[in-house]
Protein backbone atom coordinates (compact mmCIF):
# COMPACT_ATOMS: atom_id res chain seq x y z
CA UNK A 1 0.00 0.00 0.00
CA UNK A 2 1.47 3.34 -1.06
CA UNK A 3 2.06 6.19 1.35
CA UNK A 4 -0.34 8.37 -0.61
CA UNK A 5 -3.14 5.87 -0.21
CA UNK A 6 -2.45 5.53 3.52
CA UNK A 7 -2.47 9.31 3.90
CA UNK A 8 -5.78 9.56 2.06
CA UNK A 9 -7.32 6.94 4.31
CA UNK A 10 -6.17 8.79 7.42
CA UNK A 11 -7.56 12.06 6.05
CA UNK A 12 -10.86 10.36 5.27
CA UNK A 13 -11.04 8.84 8.75
CA UNK A 14 -10.26 12.25 10.28
CA UNK A 15 -12.99 13.89 8.21
CA UNK A 16 -15.50 11.22 9.28
CA UNK A 17 -14.58 11.70 12.95
CA UNK A 18 -14.93 15.46 12.58
CA UNK A 19 -18.38 15.12 11.06
CA UNK A 20 -19.42 12.66 13.77
CA UNK A 21 -18.23 15.06 16.43
CA UNK A 22 -20.15 17.97 14.93
CA UNK A 23 -23.31 15.86 14.72
CA UNK A 24 -23.09 13.97 18.02
CA UNK A 25 -21.62 16.66 20.31
CA UNK A 26 -24.81 18.80 20.54
CA UNK A 27 -26.96 15.75 21.31
CA UNK A 28 -24.47 14.58 23.94
CA UNK A 29 -24.43 17.98 25.61
CA UNK A 30 -28.23 18.25 25.64
CA UNK A 31 -28.78 14.78 27.11
CA UNK A 32 -26.02 14.99 29.74
CA UNK A 33 -26.99 18.51 30.75
CA UNK A 34 -30.56 17.41 31.38
CA UNK A 35 -29.24 15.37 34.33
CA UNK A 36 -27.15 18.20 35.78
CA UNK A 37 -28.11 20.32 38.75
CA UNK A 38 -29.30 23.85 37.85
CA UNK A 39 -26.12 25.41 39.21
CA UNK A 40 -23.93 23.23 37.00
CA UNK A 41 -26.01 23.97 33.89
CA UNK A 42 -25.53 27.73 34.18
CA UNK A 43 -21.92 27.52 35.41
CA UNK A 44 -19.45 29.82 33.67
CA UNK A 45 -17.24 26.88 32.69
CA UNK A 46 -19.26 24.08 31.03
CA UNK A 47 -18.58 20.48 32.04
CA UNK A 48 -18.45 17.71 29.47
CA UNK A 49 -18.92 15.02 32.12
CA UNK A 50 -21.62 15.91 34.68
CA UNK A 51 -20.33 16.23 38.21
CA UNK A 52 -23.87 16.06 39.56
CA UNK A 53 -26.81 13.82 38.75
CA UNK A 54 -30.46 14.66 39.27
CA UNK A 55 -33.84 13.71 37.84
CA UNK A 56 -35.59 16.80 39.11
CA UNK A 57 -35.92 18.30 35.63
CA UNK A 58 -37.73 15.22 34.30
CA UNK A 59 -39.96 15.06 37.37
CA UNK A 60 -40.87 18.72 36.93
CA UNK A 61 -41.40 18.20 33.22
CA UNK A 62 -44.00 15.46 33.69
CA UNK A 63 -45.59 16.61 36.94
CA UNK A 64 -45.62 20.41 36.77
CA UNK A 65 -45.98 21.12 33.05
CA UNK A 66 -48.23 20.18 30.15
CA UNK A 67 -45.41 18.40 28.34
CA UNK A 68 -47.20 14.98 28.38
CA UNK A 69 -50.10 16.65 26.56
CA UNK A 70 -47.74 18.23 24.03
CA UNK A 71 -46.08 14.85 23.51
CA UNK A 72 -49.40 13.13 22.91
CA UNK A 73 -50.53 15.83 20.46
CA UNK A 74 -47.30 15.57 18.50
CA UNK A 75 -47.65 11.78 18.38
CA UNK A 76 -51.16 12.11 16.94
CA UNK A 77 -50.08 14.69 14.35
CA UNK A 78 -46.88 12.92 13.31
CA UNK A 79 -48.45 9.46 13.28
CA UNK A 80 -51.48 10.63 11.33
CA UNK A 81 -49.30 12.48 8.85
CA UNK A 82 -47.09 9.43 8.34
CA UNK A 83 -49.98 7.02 7.74
CA UNK A 84 -51.92 9.31 5.40
CA UNK A 85 -48.81 10.41 3.51
CA UNK A 86 -47.66 6.82 2.93
CA UNK A 87 -51.13 5.77 1.80
CA UNK A 88 -51.71 8.69 -0.57
CA UNK A 89 -48.19 8.85 -1.98
CA UNK A 90 -48.10 5.11 -2.63
CA UNK A 91 -51.37 5.14 -4.54
CA UNK A 92 -50.45 8.34 -6.39
CA UNK A 93 -46.98 7.13 -7.36
CA UNK A 94 -48.29 3.80 -8.58
CA UNK A 95 -51.02 5.50 -10.55
CA UNK A 96 -48.60 7.95 -12.18
CA UNK A 97 -45.90 5.48 -13.13
CA UNK A 98 -47.77 2.26 -13.83
CA UNK A 99 -51.11 3.35 -15.24
CA UNK A 100 -51.66 5.27 -18.48
CA UNK A 101 -53.25 8.34 -16.90
CA UNK A 102 -53.91 11.35 -19.16
CA UNK A 103 -51.34 14.04 -18.40
CA UNK A 104 -49.43 11.80 -16.05
CA UNK A 105 -46.00 12.94 -17.20
CA UNK A 106 -46.98 16.60 -17.01
CA UNK A 107 -48.39 16.10 -13.51
CA UNK A 108 -45.13 14.47 -12.41
CA UNK A 109 -43.14 17.46 -13.67
CA UNK A 110 -45.19 20.00 -11.73
CA UNK A 111 -45.76 17.89 -8.62
CA UNK A 112 -42.80 19.48 -6.85
CA UNK A 113 -44.02 23.03 -7.53
CA UNK A 114 -45.22 23.00 -3.93
CA UNK A 115 -41.62 23.44 -2.80
CA UNK A 116 -41.05 26.45 -5.07
CA UNK A 117 -42.84 28.69 -2.58
CA UNK A 118 -41.66 29.23 1.01
CA UNK A 119 -44.13 28.02 3.57
CA UNK A 120 -44.43 31.46 5.14
CA UNK A 121 -45.97 32.80 1.90
CA UNK A 122 -48.74 30.22 2.19
CA UNK A 123 -49.37 30.88 5.87
CA UNK A 124 -52.11 33.51 5.45
CA UNK A 125 -54.03 31.70 2.66
CA UNK A 126 -53.89 28.41 4.54
CA UNK A 127 -55.02 30.12 7.73
CA UNK A 128 -58.02 31.54 5.87
CA UNK A 129 -58.88 28.14 4.41
CA UNK A 130 -58.63 26.40 7.77
CA UNK A 131 -60.72 29.14 9.37
CA UNK A 132 -63.49 28.65 6.81
CA UNK A 133 -63.38 24.90 7.38
CA UNK A 134 -63.56 25.38 11.15
CA UNK A 135 -60.21 23.69 11.73
CA UNK A 136 -58.45 26.44 13.67
CA UNK A 137 -57.10 25.05 16.95
CA UNK A 138 -57.59 21.51 15.67
CA UNK A 139 -54.89 18.87 15.29
CA UNK A 140 -56.53 17.81 12.03
CA UNK A 141 -55.43 21.10 10.48
CA UNK A 142 -51.78 20.28 11.20
CA UNK A 143 -52.17 16.79 9.74
CA UNK A 144 -53.69 18.20 6.53
CA UNK A 145 -50.94 20.81 6.12
CA UNK A 146 -48.12 18.38 6.87
CA UNK A 147 -49.49 15.86 4.37
CA UNK A 148 -49.78 18.65 1.80
CA UNK A 149 -46.09 19.49 2.14
CA UNK A 150 -44.73 15.95 2.44
CA UNK A 151 -46.80 14.03 -0.12
CA UNK A 152 -45.30 15.61 -3.29
CA UNK A 153 -41.75 14.71 -2.30
CA UNK A 154 -42.92 11.26 -1.19
CA UNK A 155 -44.50 10.61 -4.60
CA UNK A 156 -41.32 11.75 -6.31
CA UNK A 157 -39.22 9.47 -4.11
CA UNK A 158 -41.38 6.40 -4.63
CA UNK A 159 -41.26 6.72 -8.40
CA UNK A 160 -37.62 5.60 -8.29
CA UNK A 161 -38.77 2.25 -6.93
CA UNK A 162 -41.95 1.63 -8.86
CA UNK A 163 -40.32 2.34 -12.22
CA UNK A 164 -37.52 -0.18 -11.57
CA UNK A 165 -39.72 -3.08 -10.52
CA UNK A 166 -39.99 -5.43 -13.54
CA UNK A 167 -43.30 -5.07 -15.32
CA UNK A 168 -43.34 -8.83 -15.92
CA UNK A 169 -44.07 -9.40 -12.22
CA UNK A 170 -47.22 -7.34 -12.43
CA UNK A 171 -48.26 -9.01 -15.68
CA UNK A 172 -47.82 -12.41 -14.06
CA UNK A 173 -49.98 -11.29 -11.12
CA UNK A 174 -52.63 -10.05 -13.56
CA UNK A 175 -52.64 -13.41 -15.34
CA UNK A 176 -53.25 -15.07 -11.98
CA UNK A 177 -56.34 -12.90 -11.55
CA UNK A 178 -54.95 -10.26 -9.20
CA UNK A 179 -56.50 -6.81 -9.32
CA UNK A 180 -54.50 -3.59 -9.48
CA UNK A 181 -54.80 -3.10 -5.74
CA UNK A 182 -53.81 -6.70 -4.99
CA UNK A 183 -50.81 -6.36 -7.29
CA UNK A 184 -49.77 -3.20 -5.52
CA UNK A 185 -50.09 -4.59 -2.00
CA UNK A 186 -48.77 -8.13 -2.60
CA UNK A 187 -46.16 -7.66 -5.32
CA UNK A 188 -45.03 -4.06 -5.63
CA UNK A 189 -44.97 -2.84 -2.04
CA UNK A 190 -42.81 -5.70 -0.64
CA UNK A 191 -40.19 -4.93 -3.30
CA UNK A 192 -40.42 -1.19 -2.61
CA UNK A 193 -40.21 -1.54 1.20
CA UNK A 194 -37.06 0.63 1.53
CA UNK A 195 -38.77 3.43 -0.36
CA UNK A 196 -41.91 3.20 1.75
CA UNK A 197 -39.78 3.25 4.92
CA UNK A 198 -37.97 6.36 3.67
CA UNK A 199 -41.27 8.11 3.00
CA UNK A 200 -42.64 7.12 6.42
CA UNK A 201 -39.60 8.46 8.29
CA UNK A 202 -39.54 11.64 6.21
CA UNK A 203 -43.22 12.34 6.88
CA UNK A 204 -42.93 11.57 10.60
CA UNK A 205 -39.90 13.77 11.20
CA UNK A 206 -41.33 16.64 9.16
CA UNK A 207 -44.55 16.61 11.17
CA UNK A 208 -42.78 16.00 14.49
CA UNK A 209 -40.53 19.06 14.11
CA UNK A 210 -42.96 21.45 12.36
CA UNK A 211 -43.26 24.72 14.26
CA UNK A 212 -44.51 27.60 12.09
CA UNK A 213 -48.00 26.37 11.23
CA UNK A 214 -48.44 24.76 14.67
CA UNK A 215 -47.67 28.07 16.39
CA UNK A 216 -50.23 29.96 14.26
CA UNK A 217 -53.08 27.50 13.79
CA UNK A 218 -53.11 26.17 17.36
CA UNK A 219 -54.43 28.59 19.96
CA UNK A 220 -55.18 26.64 23.13
CA UNK A 221 -52.46 25.18 25.30
CA UNK A 222 -54.25 21.82 25.34
CA UNK A 223 -53.65 21.35 21.59
CA UNK A 224 -50.06 22.51 21.37
CA UNK A 225 -47.40 20.23 19.93
CA UNK A 226 -43.93 19.65 21.37
CA UNK A 227 -42.02 22.34 19.37
CA UNK A 228 -44.52 25.03 20.34
CA UNK A 229 -44.74 23.79 23.91
CA UNK A 230 -40.96 23.82 24.35
CA UNK A 231 -40.81 27.33 22.92
CA UNK A 232 -43.24 28.40 25.63
CA UNK A 233 -40.73 27.36 28.29
CA UNK A 234 -38.46 30.18 27.16
CA UNK A 235 -39.73 33.14 29.18
CA UNK A 236 -39.20 36.84 28.58
CA UNK A 237 -36.76 37.34 31.41
CA UNK A 238 -35.57 33.86 32.36
CA UNK A 239 -35.27 30.36 30.98
CA UNK A 240 -35.58 27.11 32.90
CA UNK A 241 -32.68 25.43 31.13
CA UNK A 242 -33.05 22.15 32.98
CA UNK A 243 -36.70 21.84 31.98
CA UNK A 244 -35.91 22.82 28.40
CA UNK A 245 -33.05 20.32 28.09
CA UNK A 246 -35.12 17.51 29.60
CA UNK A 247 -37.92 18.24 27.14
CA UNK A 248 -35.48 18.28 24.22
CA UNK A 249 -34.04 14.92 25.31
CA UNK A 250 -37.48 13.31 25.49
CA UNK A 251 -38.40 14.82 22.13
CA UNK A 252 -35.49 13.05 20.44
CA UNK A 253 -36.53 9.59 21.65
CA UNK A 254 -39.36 8.85 19.15
CA UNK A 255 -37.16 9.76 16.20
CA UNK A 256 -34.30 7.61 17.51
CA UNK A 257 -36.67 4.69 18.12
CA UNK A 258 -38.08 5.01 14.61
CA UNK A 259 -34.61 5.04 13.09
CA UNK A 260 -33.58 2.03 15.18
CA UNK A 261 -36.50 0.03 13.76
CA UNK A 262 -36.41 1.02 10.08
CA UNK A 263 -33.23 3.05 9.76
CA UNK A 264 -31.56 0.47 7.53
CA UNK A 265 -34.45 0.59 5.09
CA UNK A 266 -34.33 4.38 5.18
CA UNK A 267 -30.67 4.43 4.13
CA UNK A 268 -31.30 1.83 1.44
CA UNK A 269 -34.23 3.88 0.21
CA UNK A 270 -32.24 7.06 -0.10
CA UNK A 271 -29.37 5.26 -1.81
CA UNK A 272 -31.61 3.42 -4.24
CA UNK A 273 -33.51 6.57 -5.03
CA UNK A 274 -30.29 8.34 -5.86
CA UNK A 275 -28.98 5.82 -8.37
CA UNK A 276 -32.05 4.25 -9.96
Amino acid sequence: MSMRRVRNQYLLALAVLLVLFVVIAPFYYVVTSSFKAPQEIIARVPTLIPSSFTLQHYEKLFRSSNFPTYLWNSTIVAGGTMVICVLLSTLAAYGLYRMALPGGRFLFRIILVTYAFPGVLLLIPLYGMMSQLGLIDRLAALVIINVTFTAPFAVWMLQAFFTTIPLELEEAAALDGASRLQTLTRVVLPLAAPGVASVAIFAFITAWTEYMFASVLIISDANRTVPVGLAGIIGQYQVDWGLLLAGASITMLPVLMLFSMVGRNFIEGLTAGAVK
